[in-house]
């Protein structure tokens, strides 16, 4: 028999880049979308913690004020000196506390919560993908001279103490928020990855391979097309730790000797919707596009209808 025409192949490798085309815009379209929920989140993180650093001023400013008052008031005596000064040890851990509880209030609606202890506070916070709950992790904080973290639940592969000595002493709001971006970006990836493996099981080949960080992700899977089955691998970098997408995504199919020049094609538009969509989203566009591409292969066989 012979194979279709190449008026048919034409039509077939046509309707393939429309189809990537459409797919790409869309994964543009959806990644623009995000990317502005992401820009509005952070501004309003932004609006919450100068709120908090302005009225941590105005503490500051009434503090400095009432020990400036107390110091004219007192006399050069050693013993009123010793009083003053622990007077001004007292204010500052009081001023502290205060601190802390207006975090806890600010932090309660991003996923941060906790409660004031006899020694400090415990923080909780909570990461989530796309509405969906995942897991949370425990710090209890030491309010002294420098400020300690006691304990914690933060997993080893966190850079948990370079995080802490970049911005715990400095400035413990943004402390919180880059181990919250930290936390929730690990857990999002985490979370893609057993979606994969939950709901596409029955197309890979293999486990996923990965690290305990899932910023490195490799996966073999298998598709159908024009009668016959190709294998992919596809390797996923996260290049940024506070990322969810990454920023590398490599796909080829092992086999290349007698494969369809198509099949490149198709590797890249895989390529595309790894890097623009979260892994089980672009599973599924991958699956969509693969069956779009059958359903115009068969029609392109089939002969042409008798006049």
């Amino acid at each position: 028999m012979e194979g279709p025409p190449a008026s048919s192949r034409q039509g077939v490798l046509s309707h393939l880049e429309n189809l990537e085309a459409h797919a790409h815009k869309a994964g543009l379209k959806q990644g623009e979308t995000r990317e502005h929920q992401e820009n509005a989140v952070r501004l309003k993180m932004r609006i919450q913690e100068l709120r908090c650093q302005r009225d941590e001023l105005r503490a500051k400013l009434n503090m400095c004020r009432s020990q400036l008052a107390r110091s004219k008031n007192t006399t050069k005596s050693g013993p009123q000196t010793s009083q003053a000064t622990e007077t001004s040890k007292q204010a500052l851990l009081e001023w502290k506390m205060e601190n802390v509880k207006g975090l806890l209030r600010v932090f309660h609606l991003t996923g941060l919560s906790g409660k004031l202890t006899k020694q400090g506070a415990c923080l909780c916070i909570s990461t989530a993908f796309e509405g969906t709950y995942l897991d949370s992790y425990y710090l209890d904080l030491l309010l002294q001279q420098p400020v300690r973290i006691q304990h914690h639940s933060v997993p080893a592969f966190i850079p948990l103490e370079q995080i802490a000595q970049k911005y715990l002493q400095a400035d413990i709001k943004r402390f919180c928020s880059v181990l919250s971006d930290h936390l929730n970006a690990f857990a999002g990836r985490k979370f893609q990855a057993d979606q994969l493996q939950e709901g596409f099981a029955a197309f890979l080949e293999g486990p996923l391979q990965g690290n305990s960080l899932y910023n490195l992700l490799e996966f073999n899977y298998s598709l159908e097309g024009e009668g016959r089955t190709f294998l992919f691998t596809a390797k996923l970098v996260y290049g940024d730790p506070v990322r969810i997408l990454p920023t590398e995504a490599t796909v080829t199919c092992k086999e290349t000797d007698d494969a369809p020049a198509a099949v490149s094609e198709i590797a890249a538009a895989h390529m595309a919707f790894f890097r623009e969509k979260p892994l089980h989203e672009a599973f599924s566009s991958i699956i969509d596009l693969t069956a779009n591409l059958s359903q115009a292969v068969s029609l392109a066989s089939q002969p042409p209808p008798s006049l």
